[in-house]
């Protein structure tokens, strides 16, 4: 089989579906963005694969009290490798080490969904036998498992696949089971959820058509609780999505609005926001936190403080004109590396700063901002040298 030019996976196509110019930019290795929601979601889901494939031979079957330090012991090693990694990573906030409390309630979250799915007759976990847990390890059929299909187009990677058992823990069939460490919707599946979990199934059933009935669910370990995902097929949608998805040397066009842009980790490299923003295309800043574009006229790297003098986009390719506006800044840790190492650059031009809380006079950047040269990106520099080095391709 030829590979293909590209493939579609189901976070790249939830980016191509909110914005082609925010799935464009993705593609472009430009320096990466860590964030803590993301580190806890990779040692959560690291975890429970390690006690899905969790060596008990030698054990007392009967055994019990064993799970919980089992799971700290795990969670500890994943969460230190999660956090070598986001400290590498080339834009990173500052790592909140507290935040394992939360990853520990999460990943019990999951392993009592598992135990649940299992019908084992309990559920506490420190009441789970050496036993029970090699029963609930027969349900999974696969943890992390790759789907590709025939073509190699399209691409994606399951969390699990266990049985599906009646009352009587007779299989019934399977469940494609995605886990979520974010916060469960207040009703059903968000579309891009329920997409992404149809799009597993989906494709499960084009690779196995022996299958049995296939059920597709969000496993929400916040909660712990479970949603199904129903619908048609999506296989036809993301080929005609791959489609459109070619890397070309152009941008791909931009399609800002407020969801699309909220959080969007490109906006140093797209000017479609800062242009749709001042023609009312994407709501006025509210709120503590705004991002802004700048001239920098002052900076002490002392103390930080910093005059800035905000800019108006003069055209939609990113081109700035001075507004007169000058405003005082407070730059404090990452916030005050990045100014460091943008003022001492070869840059001489406009910078992004990400995350200004304008509460406080003068305005406070720290931790959670970001301080980027503004470089709107005419051209794709995939096969450029300008590459970040720990993208995963």
């Amino acid at each position: 089989m030829t590979t293909p030019a590209h493939q579609l996976s189901p976070s790249s196509w939830n980016n191509y579906a909110s914005c082609p110019r925010k799935y464009w930019l993705s593609r472009q290795r430009l320096p990466r963005k860590a964030g803590m929601a993301a580190t806890i979601g990779t040692a959560v889901h690291d975890s429970v694969e390690d006690f899905c494939n969790l060596d008990l031979s030698g054990q007392d079957a009967d055994e019990v009290g064993w799970l919980p330090p089992t799971a700290k012991r795990i969670l500890d090693l994943h969460w230190q490798k999660e956090k070598e990694i986001f400290l590498r990573t080339p834009r990173h906030p500052a790592f909140k080490d507290g935040e394992i409390v939360r990853a520990h309630d999460l990943l019990i979250g999951s392993l009592n969904m598992l135990i649940a799915n299992a019908k084992i007759g309990t559920a506490k976990m420190s009441e789970v036998s050496i036993a029970q847990w090699r029963e609930v390890q027969d349900t999974v059929l696969a943890a992390e498992g790759t789907l590709r299909s025939p073509c190699g187009r399209l691409m994606g990677r399951l969390d699990l696949l266990v049985k599906d058992l009646d009352e009587d823990r007779n299989p019934v069939g399977w469940i494609v089971a995605d886990l979520k460490t974010g916060r469960p919707p207040p009703g059903g599946l968000y579309e891009t959820v329920s997409r992404q979990l149809r799009f597993y199934r989906d494709m499960l059933l084009e690779n196995n058509p022996n299958a049995p009935t296939v059920r597709a669910q969000g496993w929400y370990s916040a909660g712990p609780k479970v949603y199904d995902a129903e619908g048609p097929s999506v296989l036809e949608d993301a080929f005609r999505a791959w489609e459109g998805m070619a890397i070309t040397k152009e941008p791909l066009q931009a399609t800002p609005d407020d969801d699309a842009c909220r959080f969007c980790e490109w906006k140093a490299w797209c000017p479609a926001w800062f242009h749709a923003r001042s023609e009312g295309g994407l709501s006025a800043p509210t709120g503590i936190f705004r991002d802004e574009v700048a001239l920098v006229l002052q900076f002490d790297e002392a103390s930080g403080a910093c005059m800035v003098e905000l800019v108006s986009p003069k055209d939609e390719v990113g081109g700035i004109i001075p507004s007169g506006r000058t405003i005082g800044l407070i730059c404090k840790g990452q916030a005050l590396d990045q100014m460091r190492d943008v003022m001492n650059s070869d840059h001489r031009g406009a910078v992004f700063l990400g995350s200004i809380r304008t509460n406080a006079k003068p305005w406070a950047m720290g931790d959670w901002s970001e301080v980027l040269p503004w470089a709107p990106l005419h051209e794709s520099i995939r096969n450029s040298s300008y590459r970040n080095k720990s993208e995963e391709e």
